[in-house]
């Protein structure tokens, strides 16, 4: 499991030290640095899985683009470069990037990875290098670098509903895809895959407690019934096309439906389910706005659902606007799904300029009945600014 990034001079950050926990929730203002943060780590598994022997970050690619190196360089603080690093169970493993501010890929000037029994693996940008990590990679660095280059990164702008998806081997799309557009497919290629054990449905096994019910396409299935309930699902291939088509039954009552003819929270949703029941032991998962098109009621499911993923062995990473996501993964501590120290909560504040002393981020903690320790301003406090303003107090 990661445990912390640090960033040096990318994109609004002079430094960051952020902790991590299996699940961590980001929020604050728009522009931010939220998804930077996200990007950094995206960055390294774009070019790991992509670029194998690149001796360059690739700042473009099918997972993101992010133009140029002088749009991801710290324009305040940084000139020619940025630094990344990552601590984990393992060690600590760091890179410097530097370019010309109009490249649209940076030079790894440096790696290294420190283990925690003291041996040290380095590159100057000389040396070869395999994942972005000095050749040939160690025990620690394999198990890092596989873990990024199976990272599943959902954005907020995920695709909407379609008359059939397209349909991948499964080696070739192993994860949903930036914008969910490979959920359909993963959920017909996988759909016999286990499911971890920690995210098994209650109600899924009870029906029929045998192996199938155990795999991936019937806990999709009781995954969006917390959100749906009676949702049924149907995927079937297209004959002769390298296609699926979805069906969605959104109650018992109804027929099968297309996709274009249900709620737009439905195909925002399967993307989120797919990739958390499609989740092994200690994979990573970046998810953007969970919350979209999801009513107040099934945002604070959302929160309990991430919850419960994160304690199965996911990490999950989300950001979000939602205070009910946030109440929602409150009510998973309170109920024991997981532990408050399992859940780390970072608001982050615009970059202050002419030498602000405000800190860029503040990190909330929850006890064990999901209290929260401290509110800063701007932390999920408007309602009770708007209910202020109205009872005539300010």
């Amino acid at each position: 499991m990661l445990t912390r990034i640090d960033l040096r001079h990318f994109k609004c950050f002079e430094t960051l030290k952020l902790p991590l926990c299996p699940l961590t929730l980001l929020s604050g203002a728009n522009s931010s640095g939220k998804s930077s943060a996200l990007q950094a780590l995206v960055l390294l598994h774009q070019t790991m899985r992509e670029h194998e022997w690149s001796s360059r970050l690739m700042l473009n690619g099918d997972t993101v683009r992010l133009g140029t190196a002088a749009d991801v360089i710290d324009q305040v603080h940084g000139r020619e470069g940025f630094g990344i690093a990552l601590l984990d169970g393992d060690g600590r493993f760091q890179w410097e990037f530097e370019g010309e501010r109009d490249e649209m890929s940076v030079a790894v000037t440096g790696a290294s990875g420190e283990t925690d029994d003291g041996a040290v693996r380095e590159a100057d940008g000389t040396g070869p290098l395999r994942y972005l990590l000095p050749a040939p990679l160690d025990g620690p660095g394999a198990r890092l670098t596989d873990r990024l280059r199976r990272l599943t990164y959902l954005t907020a702008e995920r695709l909407g509903p379609r008359e059939h998806y397209a349909f991948y081997d499964r080696q070739l799309t192993p994860v949903v895809g930036p914008r969910g557009q490979h959920a359909a497919s993963v959920l017909h290629s996988r759909r016999d895959d286990r499911v971890l054990g920690g995210l098994l449905s209650p109600d899924a096994v009870r029906m029929s407690p045998n192996a199938v019910r155990r795999t991936l396409f019937p806990q999709v299935e009781a995954g969006m019934r917390r959100f749906f309930p009676g949702c049924e699902l149907t995927i079937e291939r297209v004959p002769r096309a390298n296609s699926v088509t979805l069906g969605i039954r959104p109650s018992e009552e109804a027929e099968v439906l297309r996709p274009v003819h249900v709620g737009f929270g439905v195909t925002q949703v399967l993307p989120i389910v797919v990739a958390v029941m499609s989740a092994g032991e200690d994979d990573l998962l970046l998810i953007e706005n969970p919350e979209i098109h999801l009513h107040p009621a099934g945002q604070a499911e959302m929160g309990m659902f991430l919850a419960q993923a994160a304690a199965a062995g996911a990490q999950v990473v989300i950001e979000t606007h939602s205070d009910h996501v946030l109440n929602g993964i409150r009510r998973a501590v309170k109920a024991g799904v997981t532990k408050p120290d399992d859940v780390a909560l970072h608001f982050f504040r615009p970059r202050q300029g002419n030498g602000g002393e405000q800190a860029q981020v503040v990190s909330p903690s929850l006890d064990d009945d999901g209290n929260v320790d401290k509110w800063p301003g701007g932390f999920f406090d408007q309602f009770d600014k708007d209910m202020t303003h109205f009872a005539g107090w300010s």
